[in-house]
């Protein structure tokens, strides 16, 4: 009885004149789960209880007839289809009561062991669950947590398995849908349980060391083949196989230590000196015997004990200067020490001079008890002229055991002071420079005269440019340049002397021809020579006709070229001679007008002609 739609139909009919537009509405597809009321035309289930799961989508065929239904009266029809929702009614089911998979030993932590599903007949928010472990022995090895897209609960790995502690694992997990529906808590538990057992694989896996990281000591003194240390591991599988030791020696590359393969005792192989290196970290392989694939890391970090090996010395190289006027008891330096080793107490130094230096009558040294000394002046009076550079040794001595020392040398220059005892010149060099002459006048005159200097010569180079001569090479433009050659030809088998194209032009030719083979020499003049073919009014109008066009051609060269034309003149008097016929044909074609153009005609006529001389008259 639950209302989902109402639907209207309209007649166009006058619903005053009798029943034509009384409608009244029946059902003809839809039954038994849908009815609608005949009047209002209102759609309401038939059934309680419906399936969303066993069908969630109708399709309802509803009727509307006018005359109140009668017979004769007209109709019309509609479908309508109504989707079910869905609401939680179906608790979450495994498929089975037990699962069971295999892991093997060596899986990592946080890899996945295996994933299960409840069923849920639900859809959405309905079918969403959540899973837990709530009993078994692998509570704190293993954690399941829920895939959001394919609500499967993911089994991983916790902490590491060990085949050899535990083979074996059991978990009782349980589903649960997130979102409730009161409504239907009559319908059970909306939750399931089922068991998983987990069985762990053996692996064959590598030595374990007893411990990750092993501290050692040993004295920078140690001889070679002193033991240090010695390290351990064991094969964690049930066959236990012996292990072999050795040194990576990416981590020991010059080789100080070496390790016993079969015990593990690491020894020195080489002197040690803590102030190039005082820790050296290593690492140890342990190689299974049966198995040398199965490798082993253990880490090993060795400290070099210190020893009094090095003796103290300036802490820097002093640059100490004494003045002129200097009077008695004036300290002129403080120097200090240091020392390469590393003492627990801390470091102690003695200074004091030399026993040949401890009687000078120029300088003396004070300790003052804080590692540190100062040098003092015994006199006045010190002059460069004399003597500009004075050399002290002074002896430093630490508190090792056994104590070293070194004699260390402190150089002390005398110098020209000011007023206020600032050094300004410490070299005896300054007094053979003229009076009233300092060093850095010197240098602005020497900087004056390479001035003079250069500019001097950028005056001569630039004249020297203005008066060298235009001379072009043989790559450059040559108009307007004649080229003469002091040479002789080569005679007939000469083909490389000159250019055969020019000499064939009949119009116009050079007095001289440029030689490929002759290195020229170049003069200047104002315009090449030509000489003119004997005076010939015909080809002279040709080329003079060639040279007007040539100068108002806009695509012409800008400077004189030559210009090769092939002319044979404006034709022959005696016309085409593509008429002449054989000796044995009856020509009446007359050829005696050959005989008139000269000797080099003559076989012509002789051959063609009708006169008393001709050859076959």
């Amino acid at each position: 009885g639950t209302s989902v739609v109402q639907v209207t139909a309209t007649d166009a009919d006058d619903p005053t004149y009798g029943n034509s537009a009384r409608v009244v509405y029946s059902i003809l597809q839809g039954q038994p789960y849908f009815s609608v009321e005949p009047k209002t035309g209102v759609i309401k289930t038939a059934l309680p209880n419906m399936d969303r799961e066993a069908k969630d989508q109708y399709l309802l065929v509803i009727q509307a007839k006018d005359m109140v239904g009668q017979n004769g009266g007209l109709s019309g029809t509609t479908s309508v289809t109504v989707t079910l929702t869905d609401v939680n009614d179906n608790p979450p089911r495994f498929p089975r009561r037990s699962y069971q998979y295999n892991v093997p030993e060596s899986l990592p932590v946080a890899s996945v062991v295996a994933r299960i599903k409840a069923a849920d007949a639900d859809v959405g928010p309905n079918a969403e669950m959540e899973y837990k472990i709530v009993d078994g022995d692998g509570l704190g090895v293993f954690k399941i947590s829920v895939d959001k897209d394919t609500q499967e609960g993911i089994i991983t790995i916790q902490k590491e398995l060990d085949f050899e502690a535990k083979t074996s694992y059991t978990l009782r997990i349980e589903a649960a849908n997130m979102h409730i529906d009161p409504r239907f808590l009559s319908l059970g538990p909306f939750s399931d349980m089922t068991t998983v057992k987990i069985i762990v694989e053996d692996v064959d896996e590598p030595p374990v060391f007893t411990s990750r990281l092993y501290s050692m000591v040993v004295s920078e003194a140690a001889k070679i083949g002193t033991i240090i240390g010695t390290v351990a591991a064991h094969d964690p599988d049930a066959s236990n196989s012996p292990v072999r030791y050795s040194i990576d020696r990416n981590t020991d590359l010059e080789r100080y230590f070496n390790i016993d393969a079969n015990s593990g005792v690491i020894t020195t192989a080489k002197s040690l000196d803590r102030e190039t290196n005082a820790i050296h970290n290593i690492t140890v392989l342990a190689m299974e015997s049966q198995n040398p694939a199965q490798i082993g890391r253990g880490y090993v970090a060795i400290t070099i004990l210190d020893i009094n090996d090095n003796a103290p010395e300036f802490a820097m190289e002093y640059e100490t200067t004494v003045c002129e006027n200097a009077q008695p008891g004036q300290v002129i330096q403080k120097i200090s020490a240091i020392d390469k080793d590393d003492p627990p107490n801390g470091h102690q130094f003695y200074f004091s001079l030399t026993a040949e230096a401890a009687n000078n009558h120029n300088f003396t040294l004070q300790d003052n008890k804080d590692n540190t000394a100062t040098v003092l002046t015994k006199r006045n009076g010190f002059r460069r002229q004399e003597q500009s550079v004075f050399y002290l040794p002074i002896f430093i001595v630490d508190s090792g055991s056994p104590s070293l020392s070194s004699t260390n040398t402190l150089t002390i220059r005398v110098c020209d002071c000011d007023a206020d005892g600032i050094a300004q010149t410490c070299n005896a060099e300054a007094y053979i420079l003229p009076a009233g002459l300092s060093t850095g006048a010197l240098i602005a005159i020497l900087a004056c005269v390479l001035t003079l200097l250069v500019l001097v010569l950028l005056i001569v180079t630039m004249r020297r440019r203005k008066k060298e001569p235009l001379i072009f090479d043989e790559e450059r433009d040559i108009r307007e340049n004649i080229v003469r050659y002091d040479d002789e030809g080569g005679g007939e088998e000469d083909t490389e002397a000159f250019d055969m194209a020019a000499l064939r032009n009949l119009n116009i030719m050079r007095d001289t021809k440029t030689r490929r083979d002759v290195t020229p020499e170049i003069q200047f003049l104002s315009r090449p020579t030509f000489k003119s073919i004997p005076d010939n009014v015909i080809f002279r109008e040709f080329i003079w006709e060639r040279l007007k066009e040539a100068d108002v051609d806009p695509c012409a060269p800008p400077y004189d070229s030559l210009q090769t034309y092939a002319f044979e003149g404006n034709g022959s008097v005696a016309e085409s001679l593509s008429s002449l016929d054989s000796i044995s044909s009856n020509s009446d074609q007359n050829y005696d007008y050959l005989s008139d153009w000269g000797p080099r005609f003559k076989r012509l006529a002789d051959m063609y002609g009708t006169g008393p001389d001709c050859l076959y008259s």
